[in-house]
């Protein structure tokens, strides 16, 4: 199912027109509650299409903390599916950051084959433009034009349920000293790794794993191997002495950090491992995996070496909320009804090569779906 997932998202939005971007008309999505001593304020959003039917004050509204891949597409799928849906996604940063730089800056966006993308010997899947920006602008485009609210530069801080099955959402804005009240019907929290989804899954009754950084470059206190920088091995073996992972595939070494998919990967099985151990252990490369060791030790004593390391930026976490309190064929809550999640704030972690957006715009279709069918009074299996 995530393959065929993964080909609507390719092949459906990426051919989104730009025709219709100048036929824009502002119509009224509800209210924002201020705080204390604050005027009623009305939010506003715009929509592309001019033969949609105008929205009450009174319909529902879902609102989507984050703005990454799963909540970006999570809310364009809603919107799709219930029109008239009301659908607000709140980023405290900028919108799709970590598409940007994914890949190199190519956006790596699924792993399998795709006849209408790139696709790379080892599975990774790439737009045909070979950017993320083509990524971002197609998304952002057709939520815009679905008539999706996307705001910046806010964050929620805070989440209660109601006696009425509503939620009520503290929502501040990173540069001013103000505080915004919004009364919510149905809350996808889709906020990746950072501890503000998580904090506010904890205040809806769920548990948190403890999250660890997984899929990040090793730092090697060497300085003869910032000569090695810029070098691609074909094929290697890298073993960490922490615990027995092994991966036979693609190697870069740059400067004096170690990064590429043979790294990636061993960060990702061994994810907790290393993080027990202080980040400390021995890292074991031979670059030459297919030579004879008797016939060649003098080559291999130059390059195979065991060192000292240390972790450096982290891409993915692990950990976050339990799939175990999630209904996996709805993205749904199986503590509050309503309440959904996708992509990273789960507890959910794929290696390097795709399968982490992959997660994300499954999760998103998922629950997206899920939210627009009971919006619109339909069943929310997909």
């Amino acid at each position: 199912m995530t393959f065929s997932l993964a080909r609507y998202f390719l092949y459906l939005h990426l051919s989104v027109s730009l025709k219709t971007a100048s036929a824009r008309t502002t119509k009224n999505y509800g209210y924002l509650l201020l705080a204390p001593k604050a005027k009623t304020t009305k939010f506003t959003t715009t929509a592309i299409h001019n033969d949609k039917p105008q929205k009450s004050s009174e319909e529902e509204l879902l609102v989507v903390v984050g703005g990454g891949a799963a909540g970006v597409y999570g809310a364009i799928r809603a919107k799709t599916v219930a029109p008239n849906l009301n659908v607000l996604v709140i980023e405290k940063g900028k919108l799709l950051s970590k598409v940007k730089i994914s890949g190199g800056g190519r956006c790596n966006v699924t792993n399998g084959h795709c006849a209408d993308n790139l696709t790379e010997d080892d599975g990774r899947v790439f737009p045909v433009s070979n950017n993320s920006s083509s990524v971002i602008d197609c998304l952002i485009s057709e939520a815009k034009c679905r008539g999706v609210s996307l705001q910046t530069g806010k964050v929620v801080t805070g989440a209660s349920s109601s006696a009425g099955g509503k939620f009520l959402l503290k929502n501040e804005k990173r540069t001013l000293d103000s505080v915004e009240l919004v009364e919510a019907d149905y809350l996808l929290i889709a906020s990746g790794s950072s501890q503000q989804g998580h904090s506010l899954a904890v205040q809806i009754c769920h548990s948190i794993i403890d999250p660890v950084p997984s899929l990040f470059t090793f730092k090697i206190e060497d300085a003869q191997l910032t000569e090695l920088s810029g070098v691609t091995f074909s094929e290697v073996i890298v073993k960490l002495k922490l615990e027995n992972v092994q991966r036979n595939i693609p190697q870069l070494t740059q400067a004096c950090f170690f990064c590429g998919p043979a790294i990636l990967r061993l960060s990702a099985w061994g994810a907790r491992y290393l993080y027990s151990s202080g980040y400390k252990g021995k890292l074991i490369v031979d670059f030459v995996p297919d030579l004879h060791i008797e016939d060649l030790k003098s080559m291999l004593s130059q390059h195979k070496n065991r060192f000292l390391g240390q972790f450096k930026d982290e891409f993915v976490t692990a950990g976050g909320v339990p799939l175990s309190e999630i209904h996996l064929n709805t993205m749904g809550s199986r503590i509050q009804p309503n309440l959904y999640f996708a992509g990273e704030v789960l507890n959910v972690e794929g290696v390097t090569g795709g399968f982490n957006f992959q997660n994300a715009w499954s999760g998103g279709y998922i629950a997206g779906t899920s939210i627009g069918r009971l919006a619109g009074h339909m069943s929310p299996t997909v």
